[in-house]
C-alpha cells in the first residue's frame, strides 16, 4: 500500500499492544480508522484519543471468537465507511503448557482467537476488497513462533504456524484468481513489550472452568510466569507502528522483528530437508540471544 490519506484501516485488538500502536500510526498516515477489541474501557480511550488528533474512528466492541460477531463487525464497518482498505488482524492471546497437561478448553479457546478469528474476517472482507478498484491490503499477525519452533508452547506454536500457512495459501489464491489489486502481509515478531502476558485477563466465560485443577496447578502458574518474563524482556513497543507501515509502504509479505533468529528461521529448513529432529539446545540459545 503506497497511499494511507484518507483510506480506511480496520484493525482488530486495537485496544492495547501492537493493534493499538497501528492504530496510532494508521491516524499519523491520515486514516480512517475502524476499531474492535472486546475490552470497551481501554477502547474507548484510545478512541478518544485519535478522534482529539482530527481521525474518524468508529469503535466496535466484540469478541473476535464468536463468528457471527466478526461478520456483524465487518457490516459496521461498511456502513459507516463504505469500504475497507486495510485489514490489520491482530486479536489474539498466548498460553502454554505440555500438550499432556492442558485443557483442550485451551485449545478451543486459542484456535478460536488466533485463527479460526483471521479466517472468519477473511471470509467476509476478501469478497469485499474484491469488488473495490483498489483492492487493498491484509496484514495478519502471527509470530516468530510460526516460523521456527521451541518448547513450551504447542497451542501457541500451532495457531500461528497455521496463520503463516493460511496467510501464503491465501495469497497463492489470491495471484490464481488474478486478485493482483489485493495484497496480503505477515507480521511475525518475536520478543515485544506488549500485554500479551495478560491474556487470562480476557479469557471468555465460556472458556472458563475454575473447577479445573489444573488452573491451580504448578504448571499453569510456571505458564504465566514465563510468559510475564519473555514479555517484560522484549523489545520496546514504541517504533513496531512506524516499521511494519514502512513495510507495508514497501509491500513486504513478511515483516519480522529480530534479525537474530533468522539463521534459526532458515535453520529449520535445512533440517526439515535432511530429515534432522529438532535441537532444544540450539533453539534456546538463539531464542536466549533473541532477548
Amino acid at each position: 500500500m503506497e497511499k494511507f490519506k484518507d483510506k480506511v484501516a480496520f484493525i482488530t485488538g486495537a485496544a492495547h499492544g501492537f493493534g493499538m500502536k497501528f492504530a496510532v500510526e494508521a491516524s499519523a498516515r491520515g486514516m480512517k480508522l475502524a476499531l474492535l477489541d472486546q475490552d470497551e474501557k481501554a477502547l474507548t480511550t484510545v478512541c478518544e484519543r485519535l478522534i482529539q488528533n482530527g481521525s474518524s474512528v468508529k469503535k466496535i466492541v466484540a469478541d473476535v471468537t464468536e463468528e457471527q460477531e466478526v461478520y456483524d463487525s465487518v457490516d459496521k464497518v461498511m456502513t459507516e465507511y463504505g469500504q475497507i482498505d486495510l485489514l490489520i488482524n491482530d486479536a489474539g492471546i498466548a498460553t502454554g503448557g505440555p500438550i499432556w497437561e492442558v485443557p483442550i478448553r485451551d485449545w478451543e479457546w486459542i484456535l478460536h482467537a488466533d485463527l479460526l478469528s483471521q479466517v472468519y474476517m477473511l471470509k467476509k472482507v476478501l469478497p469485499i476488497m474484491m469488488k473495490q478498484e483498489n483492492g487493498g491490503d491484509v496484514l495478519n499477525v502471527a509470530s516468530v513462533a510460526g516460523l521456527m519452533s521451541t518448547a513450551g508452547s504447542p497451542m501457541y506454536i500451532s495457531t500461528k504456524f497455521a496463520v503463516v500457512g493460511m496467510t501464503e495459501t491465501v495469497a497463492y489464491d489470491l495471484q490464481a484468481y488474478k486478485q493482483d489489486k489485493i495484497h496480503m502481509h505477515i507480521f511475525a515478531p518475536a520478543f515485544v513489550h506488549t500485554n500479551l502476558d495478560h491474556t487470562e485477563d480476557y479469557r471468555p466465560k465460556k472458556y472458563t472452568d475454575t473447577s479445573d485443577p489444573y488452573y491451580q496447578s504448578d504448571t499453569f502458574k510456571e505458564v504465566l510466569a514465563r510468559n510475564a518474563q519473555e514479555i517484560d524482556t522484549g523489545m520496546p513497543l514504541d517504533d513496531i507502528g512506524k516499521i511494519v507501515f514502512k513495510a507495508l509502504e514497501n509491500n513486504k509479505f513478511y515483516i519480522l522483528t529480530h534479525p537474530g533468529l533468522n539463521p534459526l528461521i532458515t535453520g529449520r529448513a535445512e533440517d526439515a530437508v535432511n530429515g534432522k529432529a529438532p535441537d532444544l539446545k540450539k533453539a534456546m540459545s538463539f531464542m536466549k540471544n533473541a532477548h
